[in-house]
């Protein structure tokens, strides 16, 4: 099993790209675990359909520890196993703690031997990389962190502190960085200014994704473009992308 962890900017196309990764992996023969880590949670919703589906924090504050493995996961598109962190109460509670307390959850629920994943991927919230967004980070859980960036002055500033904590956990036995993807949003040096964060930080631009209408039209089905236009050039892209991962990640078919 190989746990990866996908951070960016919010509103830079994380849950779109992730999403659809999970769902191009699940049609190669992969099985996919796909964590939702940001309290809006809505990573999830286009490869299930569902609209909301309940968290695992809903869970524990209704049930406390009442409650089973099967309650906290959803089977979406392909097979794939998706799960919603979830987020505190508004106006109360800390949204890092509650990532804490939602991944310890699974952990201790025994989600990842139960359904034997070959990759698990954590869709993380990347604005501010400290207390629980970091927990993805951390022994035990991704093995490799991916930025998904633009060349956006915010979406830059945002990768490049994901790559400082990564960087001041590197003697701990985190993850490690396993390189950048590049979700044009086709603003001004867009390439060049890429270029030059994955130099300043020692990675690689590892994929490009294309800005397209297609990705709009899909999300207005509430599907991924993987599922509702497979033939598309875009579901080509996330295919390449995913297959890029497999290679840098090692993934295995069980």
């Amino acid at each position: 099993m190989v746990k990866i962890a996908v951070y960016g900017k919010g509103g830079i196309g994380k849950s779109t790209t992730v999403s659809n990764v999970s769902a191009a992996l699940a049609d190669m023969g992969y099985k996919v675990m796909q964590i939702g880590c940001d309290p809006k949670a809505d990573s999830t919703s286009s490869l299930h359909g569902k609209g909301s589906i309940t968290t695992v924090l809903e869970l524990v504050r209704e049930h406390k520890n009442d409650f089973a493995l099967e309650d906290m996961v959803h089977e979406g598109y392909g097979g794939v196993i998706c799960v919603e962190a979830g987020g505190p109460t508004p106006g109360l509670g800390c949204a890092g703690r509650g990532i804490i307390a939602a991944l310890e959850k699974l952990k201790e629920k025994g989600a990842y031997t139960a359904y034997k994943p070959d990759v698990v991927i954590y869709d993380v919230l990347g604005d501010v990389v400290c207390g629980g967004f970091s927990m993805p980070m951390r022994g035990g859980y991704a093995d490799k962190v991916f930025v998904i960036t633009s060349g956006e002055n915010m979406a830059i500033h945002a990768a490049a502190n994901i790559a400082v904590a990564l960087d001041g956990f590197k003697d701990r036995g985190y993850a490690s960085l396993g390189g950048i993807i590049l979700n044009h949003r086709d603003v001004r040096d867009e390439d060049a200014k890429v270029a030059e964060l994955a130099s300043d930080i020692g990675s690689e631009v590892i994929g490009e994704l294309t800005r397209s209408e297609t990705v709009t039209d899909a999300e207005d089905l509430g599907k991924t473009v993987i599922e509702a236009f497979p033939e598309s050039a875009m579901a080509e892209e996330y295919r390449t992308l995913a297959k890029k991962l497999i290679g840098i990640c090692g993934i295995e078919r069980s």
